[in-house]
């Protein structure tokens, strides 16, 4: 027994130093960020089956694997082979489940400098949003939606790899920052739904899809805005204090599928036709506005449009007769406006296609009564009258 404590003795240092080892796999310097992210969490907040909890620096360190009692969820980390010199690995990912989570975010995550995912979506954290977060050079994702932000949105100017950014269901107040135009890599951004105010300013270059919806912008949309914004598929600005007139450029973008500007304070809209083979347009809502004037009859030369609402406006004149003969169209929504003579007849016959909508509330004549499009009624003819000088609806 005496000849093999040498041995013994060998075999608990290696495990000692290889026990040390497990816990230091992480390099210092993510470690102090993530205690300090952690410490800036109101410990209240913190259920004990959330991932949170499970962050105990004490025991275990973060990237150490199997993950089977401590940092079981909540974060990833590089392998220390992945990190390109065999050093201590990096946290590259922090993603909170939504366990209603109060406090505030700490500037120190800035210090995660590998950071590429932070996702702290349907919590409760409050205060500003820290500039320094424009530190992160690897970001990619940046999520902080329906949490209790207040501020202004910081400017990102660093974050030139940052592909997704969603503030949305905040309370951030101020203007949109000038800096947005200098992310090159961002694909998505949603800003939806907080108190942002000024109008907006010019766009990110390679941006897919836009959402500034439920907040308080306002002036006219303008070019320069847009300028450059070649891929941009998706504009969601519905909700806001958004007036002038739309100009043909807007339904012009090379991509553009989808525009909701429903629930603004526009006033005219000016369509031109697409050009030959182009358009690509899907989906239009322009409802709940003030837009006068006639018609905008062009939206029926856009080959691919299968929803189109101009509801509750102030249009006049008649439904042109294209919309009775366009196959792609599936929903029409007209009611609420001022709009005169026979209803397009395609639009009731047996190869109708239009499934959903409405041309109610509005001054025609012989619109089918067994129709649901015709749903509601037709204002009274002593209100048609008066919008049209006492000249009867024709």
């Amino acid at each position: 027994m005496a000849n093999l404590l040498p041995y013994l003795s060998l075999f608990l240092f290696i495990a000692a130093a290889l026990h040390r080892q497990a816990l230091s796999i992480t390099t210092p310097a993510d470690v102090a960020a993530l205690k300090a992210f952690k410490a800036a969490v109101d410990p209240r907040s913190i259920p004990p089956w959330s991932c949170l909890a499970s962050w105990n620096f004490s025991s275990a360190d973060p990237c150490s694997v199997p993950r089977r009692s401590y940092f079981t969820c909540g974060l990833s980390c590089s392998s220390a082979s992945s990190s390109g010199s065999g050093g201590p690995a990096r946290i590259t990912l922090i993603t909170l489940d939504p366990a209603g989570y109060s406090g505030t975010l700490s500037p120190l995550v800035s210090r995660l400098s590998r950071l590429a995912v932070l996702d702290l979506s349907d919590n409760s954290f409050r205060g500003p949003i820290p500039s320094s977060l424009s530190s992160l050079s690897a970001l990619t994702t940046l999520s902080l939606r329906a949490n209790s932000f207040s501020g202004a949105v910081p400017a990102l100017v660093g974050l030139r790899a940052l592909q997704s950014l969603d503030l949305s269901y905040n309370s951030l107040s101020g203007p949109l920052p000038s800096s947005l135009s200098s992310l090159p890599s961002l694909t998505r951004l949603d800003l939806s739904f907080n108190r942002l105010t000024g109008s907006i300013p010019k766009l990110p270059p390679n941006l897919l899809e836009l959402a500034l919806r439920g907040n308080s912008l306002s002036g006219p949309l303008l070019k320069d805005s847009f300028a450059g914004s070649a891929q941009l598929e998706v504009i969601e600005l519905a909700h806001n204090s958004l007036a002038g007139a739309l100009e043909p450029w807007l339904f012009l973008l090379p991509s553009v599928q989808q525009i909701d500007l429903a629930n603004n304070s526009l006033a005219r809209v000016d369509v031109a036709a697409p050009p030959a083979g182009g358009g690509g347009l899907v989906a239009v809502d322009l409802g709940f506005n003030r837009i006068e004037g006639s018609f905008p009859g062009n939206f029926a030369r856009y080959p691919q449009l299968s929803s189109l609402s101009l509801r509750y406006n102030r249009l006049r004149g008649g439904i042109p007769a294209e919309f009775g003969r366009k196959t792609t169209l599936r929903r029409l929504f007209l009611d609420g406006n001022y709009l005169t003579g026979k209803p397009p007849g395609g639009l009731f016959s047996g190869g109708a296609t239009v499934a959903f909508g409405s041309l109610g509330d509005n001054c025609l004549r012989e619109c089918p009564a067994t129709s649901q499009l015709c749903a509601p009624s037709q204002k009274p003819d002593a209100v048609c009258k008066q919008a049209y000088g006492g000249r009867p609806r024709s």
